[in-house]
Formats: structure tokens, C-alpha cells, sequence
């Protein structure tokens, strides 16, 4: 069955950095993009990254651009998610997302960026 399983977070303090990770199984992950989302407390799920299955194409929510980088190792089917300069705004549970479809999610990781 398809799984995600995510991992990699953590608390740290604003200007800081943590590489999350998104082990893929159950399809045939080179097949897809792989997409990460949030979701802050009392707000809904938001678009974060996404990478085409070879990696030639890579998008960015506005809030994250240029601090976060998305990449995949399609050999180890997984996804990271490198997140530089972290800011308190950007603490959330992430989760990646494969639609194949349908969607399917992972449980998530917590990331809290306070000092």
C-alpha cells in the first residue's frame, strides 16, 4: 500500500535550519511529483513545494522562496525538504503528498521555530 513517512523535525530558534525527509513507498515514486504542505494551528493546509519526477522542475510558495529547497533521490524513493533561515511564522506540521490519484498524505512532522 502507498505510505509516506515523514521525519525531520524538531524545534529550533528563528534563523535557524532543519532538512525534513519524506520516505515514499507502495507506487512507482519516478512517476510523480511530490509535493510538500503545512498546516499552522488554526489555519488550513498550505501549498509549501513541489519537484517534478526528475527534478528539472521545482516550485515555491511566495512565504518560503528562496530560503527552502525541495529535492528527491528517486534511487532511495525519498523527498527532502532543506529549510534555511527558519522563521516563527513558519512553524507547522509538514506533510508530503503524492496524487495519484488519489491524494495521499503522510502523518506529518512537527516544526516549531521559537526562541
Amino acid at each position: 500500500q502507498v505510505q509516506l513517512v515523514e521525519s525531520g523535525g524538531g524545534l529550533v530558534q528563528p534563523g535557524g535550519s532543519l532538512t525534513l525527509s519524506c520516505a515514499a513507498s507502495g507506487f512507482t515514486f519516478d512517476r510523480h511529483y511530490i509535493y510538500w504542505y503545512r498546516q499552522a494551528p488554526g489555519n488550513g493546509r498550505e501549498w509549501v513545494a513541489h519537484i517534478s519526477m526528475r527534478s528539472d522542475f521545482k516550485n515555491y510558495a511566495d512565504s518560503v522562496k528562496g530560503r527552502f529547497t525541495i529535492s528527491r533521490d528517486n534511487a532511495k524513493n525519498m523527498v527532502y525538504l532543506q529549510m534555511d533561515n527558519l522563521k516563527p511564522e513558519d512553524t507547522a506540521v509538514y506533510y508530503c503528498n503524492v496524487r495519484l490519484p488519489p491524494d495521499f498524505w503522510g502523518q506529518g512532522t512537527q516544526v516549531t521555530v521559537s526562541s
